[in-house]
């Protein structure tokens, strides 16, 4: 039996534990909402819908957060960059739904310290000052007082970075969480309020009236391969960097709201810094802000920013973005990093709202970094924003949906709704992000064979998550566990690729597949997790701009 270094409780109350219908697809009912990506915003809408009481369906074409959702910087923050521009609403803003969430998700998101280097003191006193307004804006949702620390202070806190010339550095807090984990939560919590989330369900058609007005969508179900037609008396776009390929649907030839830019980071090991703290450099070469920040046992470091034209569910990191993280670093960290060193890259896509040529009253401006836009027809589409602000961003959603519509005006009740698996209790080991679950995965090892076998003998997964993963987190296949319920892929992706074949035994026997289904399962994962490994890396000229 593993040994488990965790809290063992029990939750007296009984749990309604989140299951999918499918079956809806078939329903003739029109629903009120129907929202298509099931990224941190699409999720978050058809939370915010379906807790205000609205018959809410929610589809996503892959797996919840396949896309940007899961990769990014594992920060839920106010935007200390965007103090720096003189963007104070946007700061307050942030920092008032960071604090939401850490207390709505507190088994995802915790309280991070990080710390700015200063190598003379006029960096000292300017990012001092700012700081101190950053506290001064958060108010009651203060994660902690940012502070000088003396040159002793920093070598004692972070023996790993570098400290020639090093005059002190700032103190400060902010939130990490994870990321894939929280989306998979919401979608759960989403289920829990009556409404219905359906991942591996693409959309192909938008569906109008006689007056040319939206009022549903023809799908296809990926899982049994069959299509249907569903009706709503809304549509919500929410689907990241592919929004313009459903604007198109509504509009052919329309105006691109979206211009993607790429964002990399490396997992390395944590010994490279040697800190719990995690360490932000304010400017680098390109303007942009470095982080290396602890997570889940490793250090994960970037980002870059990159513009593309293209957008794809798996984006490739480019053999420049990596050289210039590996230099960067290399600059603030003692021991150099090489390229044998990271166990795992991997690139994003952020979905950046592009400016409009022909902005009208139909675009809403909410802030520079997202925006929503209502078509004549009456679809409704939100794109750009950040993890930290979802929630808020969701809610302007809903408001906008209930303004442009026939819906009952119902107020958000988001604020202060706990998110699935929420726990004020602290936990600890490897089963905390499971939150209240956690229980019921320890249980589970005694329920089925082999149950706490370890998976991989260098990581502490087991058997148990990977049933629990398949029965009530709506995974479909080996890649939905080992990148976005397990997060292997993003730790470790030689320890994924080595993981795989026991995790696809395991959901071939619990969903009843066929050997052919292992084989199948094994060869994609091993193909797409090949692309986290450094060896595989293709330059930027080598990528097929569309």
């Amino acid at each position: 039996m593993i040994s488990y270094n965790c809290v063992l409780f029990r939750i007296i109350t009984f749990m309604q534990y989140s299951k999918q219908d499918r079956s809806v697809l078939e329903e003739k009912f029109e629903w009120d909402l129907i929202v298509i990506g099931g990224g941190a915003t699409g999720l978050g809408t058809a939370l915010d819908s379906a807790a205000r009481g609205f018959k809410t369906l929610l589809v996503e074409q892959s797996d919840f957060a396949k896309g940007t959702s899961s990769r990014s910087t594992k920060l839920i923050h106010g935007g200390v960059r965007y103090l720096a521009q003189g963007d104070i609403s946007l700061v307050y803003q942030a920092l008032k739904e960071r604090g939401r969430l850490q207390i709505n998700a507190a088994h995802l998101v915790s309280k991070e310290e990080f710390i700015i280097p200063c190598y003379d003191w006029f960096s000292v006193i300017k990012y001092l000052t700012g700081l101190k307004i950053y506290d001064w804006l958060a108010g009651k949702y203060s994660f902690g007082k940012s502070r000088f620390l003396s040159r002793a202070e920093v070598q004692e806190k972070i023996p790993g970075l570098v400290d020639k010339s090093l005059t002190g550095a700032i103190s400060y807090f902010d939130g990490k969480f994870d990321d894939s984990r929280l989306a998979v939560n919401i979608a759960q919590t989403c289920i829990e309020n009556g409404g219905n989330v359906l991942n591996y369900v693409q959309v192909i058609k938008l569906l109008k009236n006689v007056e040319g007005k939206v009022n549903g969508v023809e799908v296809i179900d990926l899982l049994t391969n069959t299509s249907h037609l569903v009706y709503a008396k809304v549509v919500i776009n929410a689907t990241g960097v592919f929004v313009d390929d459903i604007l198109k649907m509504n509009t052919p030839g329309a105006e691109k709201m979206v211009r993607p830019s790429q964002g990399v980071h490396l997992v390395i090991d944590s010994n490279f810094l040697g800190s719990n703290s995690a360490l932000m450099i304010p400017k680098t070469s390109d303007n942009r802000v470095l982080f290396a920040v602890p997570w889940h046992s490793k250090l994960l470091v970037g980002t870059t920013d990159t513009p593309i034209q293209e957008h794809s569910l798996e984006p490739r990191a480019l053999e420049e973005e990596v050289n210039f993280i590996l230099d960067t670093a290399s600059k603030y960290f003692k021991r150099k990093i090489d390229k044998k060193d990271v166990l795992s890259v991997f690139a994003g896509l952020r979905p950046l709202a592009a400016p409009s040529k022909n902005d009208s009253n139909a675009t809403k401006e909410i802030s520079r970094d997202h925006k929503l836009l209502v078509e004549k027809s009456g679809l409704i589409t939100i794109t750009g924003g950040k993890w930290t602000t979802y929630r808020k961003m969701s809610e302007e959603t809903v408001d906008t949906a209930i303004q442009t519509s026939k819906l009952e005006d119902r107020k958000c009740v988001t604020k202060d709704l706990k998110i699935h698996a929420s726990t004020s209790l602290q936990l600890s080991g490897h089963l905390a992000i499971y939150g209240t679950d956690m229980d019921e995965i320890i249980k589970l090892t005694y329920e089925i064979p082999n149950g706490a076998d370890q998976i991989h003998p260098f990581y502490p997964n087991i058997n148990a998550e990977v049933i629990w993963a398949v029965r009530n987190e709506m995974a479909y296949t080996v890649e939905d566990v080992l990148a976005r319920r397990m997060r292997m892929l993003f730790i470790d992706a030689k320890a994924a690729i080595e993981m795989c074949p026991m995790v696809a035994q395991l959901m071939a026997q619990e969903m009843q597949k066929s050997p052919i289904w292992i084989e199948q399962q094994i060869l994609e994962f091993t193909q797409i997790a090949s692309e986290y490994l450094l060896e595989s890396f293709h330059k930027k000229e080598e990528v097929i701009i569309i």
